[in-house]
């Protein structure tokens, strides 16, 4: 074999090598995001929030947020549109149908599980705090190389009791997320706001209006805050999404209820904010709730193996 054919191929290898190694964990990225908030207000939809040329409803997200970073106008949930499915998609980064009161472990582990994996540090490094009780499932999964492993510090529910205690309000939910953060100062948090969803399955239009009003106020005072902490500020991300939308009026029961592939269900709201990331910036490539996950371990360093999704590159600097 001549010798040129030689280093060519062997230059080729060595490309592809490098790419894999890559693949596998990020090297070198030089992020200056530390700490990772994601904040899922449970089930608006987009005709009320984003969607609403007026943003009555979210001025704080809309006027005093979105300046700050980015805005996704072309975000989805590609998989079950309920509660724990969607939430289930943002933990692991895999789509499934899973029992929506909290009597099943997703099937892969989860962000948190890879994120304490990887850091070496103990649980209290890592919380999931909901005001849905159901969503303490989150911490664990039935995979059999990761159940009861890494796990996640949690509080859900009535006094952070778990699954089957019963939803606690949002304002208490707000309350034991600054007593956590200002606590234990975890690196990764996810937090659930039952409203607007709670209203909604009710068929109360002004309450479950008032849902997204009142969660709107509490993602601006929970910025406010991570900016304001010494441990925080200059150093978090914060994502800001929902779980799944609602029906469009006219299908099935309209708001008051979800769970199909209709417009209104899949498409959702993003925002994020954080050192690393563009400010005063609309995407409009399509991303999905997977992609959430991919994300943030590439902001971390490493690679969920279980996990699909892709890394939403468009939102860096």
């Amino acid at each position: 074999m001549p010798a040129h054919t030689k280093h060519f191929l062997s230059l080729t290898l060595f490309l592809a090598f490098l790419v894999s190694c890559r693949h596998d964990k990020p090297v070198d990225l030089n992020f200056k995001t530390e700490k990772v908030v994601i904040l899922v207000i449970d089930g608006p939809r987009y005709s009320e929030t984003y969607g609403d040329p007026t943003h009555q409803y979210i001025p704080h997200l809309a006027n005093d947020l979105a300046p700050q970073g980015v805005v996704s106008e072309s975000f989805r949930n590609n998989g079950p549109t309920y509660t724990t499915a969607g939430h289930t998609a943002i933990t692991t980064g895999f789509y499934q149908e899973i029992n929506n009161a909290g009597a099943e472990l997703p099937l892969n582990p989860s962000l948190f599980q890879y994120y304490l994996m990887n850091s070496g540090k103990d649980s209290t490094a890592a919380w999931i705090i909901a005001s849905k009780d159901k969503l303490e499932i989150l911490g664990n999964t039935a995979h059999a190389d990761w159940e009861n492993r890494y796990l996640p510090a949690t509080d859900c529910g009535l006094n952070g009791a778990g699954v089957g205690s019963g939803y606690r309000h949002d304002s208490l939910t707000y309350i034991r997320t600054t007593e956590i953060l200002s606590t234990y100062h975890p690196n990764l948090v996810l937090i659930n706001f039952r409203e607007p969803d709670y209203s909604g399955h009710q068929n109360n239009w002004t309450n479950y209006l008032q849902g997204i009003i009142d969660t709107d106020t509490y993602a601006w005072k929970l910025w406010n805050f991570l900016q304001a902490d010494p441990y925080y500020t200059g150093t978090t991300s914060l994502f800001i999404t929902n779980d799944h939308g609602r029906h469009l009026d006219g299908v099935s029961s309209g708001f008051s209820g979800h769970g199909d592939d209709c417009e209104g269900c899949r498409h959702i709201n993003f925002f994020a904010a954080g050192p690393d990331f563009k400010q005063n910036f609309v995407s409009t490539t399509q991303h999905e709730l997977t992609d959430i996950p991919a994300t943030i371990a590439y902001m971390f360093e490493f690679r969920m193996a279980t996990a699909d999704g892709e890394i939403m590159h468009d939102l860096f600097k």
